[in-house]
């Protein structure tokens, strides 16, 4: 079964969301998943409480009986998904590797390595 690869640069909630919906669906069917996080995108891998601006989107979700993203997050790293998010993008927004989450096994990479990971047989999806 092809690999899956998701680029993630825009940085809206519902975007961020479904990306780490379609990551974990996924891999929850055995494929291999990677989400490559770049410009306005980075800013989603920030510890939850500098997300303060997705609390209320967020807590929707929840009271729908709906995953939100703090459980994406956890289900898309127990489930094996790469995280890696571009040097470029961290840049641009003026964040580094140190400012992101500590719990997901992020690596920092660039867009070569993206590309190598998703190998030629990989579907790619950007959001």
């Amino acid at each position: 079964m092809a690999s899956l690869s998701i680029v993630v640069q825009s940085g809206a909630f519902e975007r961020v969301h479904y990306a780490l919906v379609l990551a974990s669906a996924a891999a929850a069917i055995d494929r291999e998943v990677t989400l490559f996080f770049t410009m306005e995108g980075c800013r989603a891998l920030r510890p939850a409480a500098a997300l303060g601006g997705w609390a209320a989107p967020d807590e929707r979700l929840r009271e729908q009986g709906l995953a939100t993203l703090e459980e994406l997050l956890a289900a898309a790293a127990e489930l094996n998904v790469r995280f890696l998010v571009c040097e470029l993008g961290l840049r641009a927004v003026d964040l580094a590797i140190d400012d992101l989450r500590g719990d997901l096994g992020i690596r920092e990479a660039g867009a070569v390595t993206f590309l190598n990971d998703a190998g030629p047989d990989a579907q790619m999806l950007f959001v």
